[in-house]
């Protein structure tokens, strides 16, 4: 009786893997940075971890998964939304394993960014190498698939590419290196470079559903506006100036590779003004606070700064825009998701 249980239950399972893989978009793969990552950097020697509590407490009722949020990201949001799974796992999490990659992996690495020098700060995974890991998943994908079936998942499945902020407030306002080559201006076309790179490289390897993100309004993050505090701790303008230029920017490339690249599908999509107009009007959107983060004090604190040990974190992360200093929470995650969804990669549906 047992066996025939057994055997059922694996049926089952080989079904609904085969109707998602043949879903329109089987799988949702991802690259970037912490706005992303599902746990890669538990796997990389970095400080900049988050698989500890309180991250991750109303997360499947309280797992630290080294998402830097309280429970989800945007692409365990948007991969739900397409049908295909409720959280997408990170590559280098051993736990998981090809038949659970199959429809959906995370290659992202908190505190990446374009830049290699950006990745060099603290230790992460630099963008280039996650491509290479991508590479590694094309293989045992199509070893486990076979090659056509593996081919149609890689170019009808949905690739998430959100990353950017580290460079300029981890990177190039942090340390003097960029700033003596570049003027901003250049750093932003710089970057815009790699991005281009980065998804024409994707594009060759079989890619042709694309979504590049671009920055948030990265001078309201609770830590910038705390060390704008001789201002009352107001946004840092001249930082949602860069983030909103630099957006228009990734805008012009988009046009650009959709010229040059035939077949591509590849939107931008943007959650700069939805997250501002949370930020500007919180209570609209069920908030009580959006200036200062639940964790700890909220002013200053990410990573190991906010832990358990910390007796100032809030009760209710659903009051908050923000989890952390530098993180929002799942509650915002899920509005963003649920905006560039509707507004962005609903031709994707």
């Amino acid at each position: 009786m047992m066996y025939k249980v057994m055997a059922w239950l694996f049926l089952a399972q080989l079904l609904i893997q085969i109707l998602r893989i043949h879903a329109k978009v089987p799988a949702i793969i991802v690259f970037g940075d912490s706005s992303v990552d599902s746990g890669n950097n538990n796997q990389v020697q970095t400080i900049l971890k988050s698989n500890f509590e309180p991250y991750g407490r109303d997360f499947n009722g309280g797992q630290p998964t080294g998402r830097f949020s309280n429970g989800r990201v945007p692409p365990d949001f948007i991969s739900e939304a397409f049908g295909v799974k409720p959280v997408v796992p990170a590559y280098l999490d051993p736990t998981y394993r090809i038949t659970d990659f199959a429809t959906g992996v995370c290659f992202a690495s908190a505190g990446t960014g374009y830049d290699n020098a950006t990745s060099n700060v603290l230790s992460v995974i630099p963008f280039w190498k996650e491509l290479e890991y991508y590479k590694e998943y094309q293989k045992q994908l199509r070893d486990y698939l076979g090659h056509q079936k593996a081919n149609e998942v890689l170019s009808e499945s949905l690739y998430l590419i959100s990353l950017g902020t580290n460079d300029f407030l981890e990177n190039y306002y942090l340390l003097p290196g960029r700033r003596l080559k570049f003027s901003v201006e250049e750093y932003q076309s710089f970057l815009v470079g790699i991005a281009g790179n980065f998804i024409t490289e994707l594009f060759q390897l079989g890619a042709r559903k694309i979504s590049l993100s671009g920055l948030p309004p990265m001078g309201c993050l609770p830590l910038e506006r705390t060390t704008n505090i001789l201002s009352g701790r107001d946004c840092v303008e001249k930082y949602n100036i860069v983030a909103w230029d630099f957006n228009g920017k990734l805008q012009e490339l988009v046009v650009k590779l959709k010229n040059e690249l035939s077949g591509i599908r590849l939107v931008l999509t943007n959650p700069f003004d939805i997250l501002l107009e949370i930020i500007q009007s919180p209570h609209s959107f069920g908030f009580e606070e959006a200036a200062v983060a639940c964790c700890a004090t909220g002013l200053v604190e990410m990573g190991y700064m906010c832990n358990k040990f910390n007796p100032l974190t809030c009760a209710d992360a659903d009051k908050y825009v923000f989890w952390d200093a530098f993180h929002p929470t799942e509650k915002t995650n899920r509005i963003v998701a649920d905006h560039v969804v509707k507004h962005s990669l609903a031709e994707f549906l």
